[in-house]
């Protein structure tokens, strides 16, 4: 790629953008040795009454509200999806992507040194990495219906965006959907619950999941021990939609050709560089923030008996993700995300604030930095994350 020479309209825009993302990959940087040298000894490690945040030092309340009483204290407006707003929204997420991979080819054309260019390339990776995942969002807005009031609509972005990305819509759509069913049920959710003892792997967990590598594996086989593959439109997860299911993955097919090309003009190490690496980061991105959604001090996982919808979508987390929370669509305001999957990315923040009023008793919000706490709760989810199989209620303490 660097032989190459692009004309770029707007390069001011670009350079901005890159310097802002790199103020931001320094945070990322530092919040990594954070994660390492905090977290390397168990002692270090902060019991439930010092995690900064809100509600994670007590249990939910034995009467809960009901989904109706919850949603009369949220305006009628933040139900409602703008297909403008959207487009919006999905046209800037496609323009943020091809902006940082045209800024990447311009700068690698200009820049000799090859120090230089190894921060630029780490730059360009976070930075491609946290758009590539806020495509993925907005492709999972699609999934739950809250894109637009089409179906139609909903599913030709999502099919495009999550094509781009590797990932099967159709059928993530609808495991995904099997999650939002049966949140915080350790018999039936779909990813990261505790396993009970006789259904558990021989495997051992490996370190973070691993981390982008996992999201594929979990893409490929499910997780143990209800195992799904996405890659397969006749499982039977998908019975009924196998249409859908052969238009996503033909998305990818689509995609891999794409790739093959860029491969033949530009080589492998291009095609590494400019969305292997990327795509890894978005995964990794997806493992920590759909992890952290539902793992936490204090924050309980339940038998299918002791289970109900309400005590199961509560179980959920907010969390901020400090300088991309904003461009990931705030997915980190995720307890009114589960309650109510129709409500737009554009208008979680307000109903949040709403809800937070009205109900203060149940906010359950993480205020520690997103990595360190992502190491906190996988070496607790190592050590606790099997069960016997009596255990009609599970926390980590």
């Amino acid at each position: 790629m660097s032989s190459a020479t692009w004309s770029i309209p707007n390069a001011g825009v670009l350079l901005t953008e890159t310097l802002n993302f790199s103020i931001g990959a320094a945070f990322f940087v530092g919040s990594v040795f954070r994660a390492i040298l905090t977290y390397s000894s168990e002692d270090k490690r902060p019991g439930s009454d010092h995690i900064k945040g809100t509600g994670l030092n007590q249990a939910l309340p034995e009467a809960l509200p009901s989904v109706v009483d919850i949603k009369k204290v949220i305006p009628k407006h933040c139900f409602q999806s703008s297909v403008p707003l959207s487009m919006y929204h999905a046209a800037k997420d496609f323009v943020q992507v091809l902006a940082a991979f045209l800024a990447l080819s311009y700068l690698e054309t200009v820049v000799e040194s090859v120090w230089l260019k190894a921060v630029l390339f780490l730059v360009y990776w976070f930075v491609q990495g946290t758009f590539l995942f806020a495509l993925f969002v907005l492709g999972h807005d699609c999934g739950h219906g809250s894109f637009s009031n089409s179906g139609l609509l909903n599913d030709i972005v999502g099919t495009v965006t999550h094509g781009v990305l590797m990932v099967p819509y159709y059928q993530w759509k609808l495991s995904h959907r099997n999650h939002h069913k049966f949140t915080c049920n350790f018999d039936r959710d779909e990813v990261f619950y505790p396993v009970r003892k006789s259904q558990q792997a021989h495997s051992k967990t490996l370190p973070g999941f691993a981390f982008g590598f996992g999201w594929f594996i979990y893409l490929a086989v499910g997780y143990n021990p209800r195992r799904v593959s996405h890659f397969n439109p006749i499982d039977p997860m998908f019975l009924g939609h196998f249409v859908g299911c052969l238009f996503s993955l033909g998305s990818l097919g689509a995609m891999l050709v794409l790739c093959y090309q860029f491969y033949a003009a530009y080589g492998l190490a291009a095609l590494t560089v400019y969305y292997l690496v990327p795509l890894f980061v978005m995964a990794s991105y997806i493992v920590v923030v759909t992890f952290l959604h539902h793992s936490e001090l204090n924050i309980p996982w339940y038998a299918d008996a002791e289970w109900d919808f309400v005590k199961g979508q509560l179980s959920t987390i907010d969390r901020d993700y400090g300088i991309v929370h904003r461009v990931i669509h705030s997915i980190g305001t995720h307890q009114m995300h589960h309650m109510f999957t129709k409500i737009p990315h554009y208008h979680l923040e307000e109903a949040t604030k709403h809800f937070r009023k009205a109900f203060p008793q149940l906010v359950r919000s993480c205020d520690e930095a997103i990595l360190p706490s992502f190491a906190r709760m996988f070496s607790m989810y190592e050590k606790h994350s099997i069960i016997d199989d009596e255990v009609k209620q599970m926390v980590y303490k």
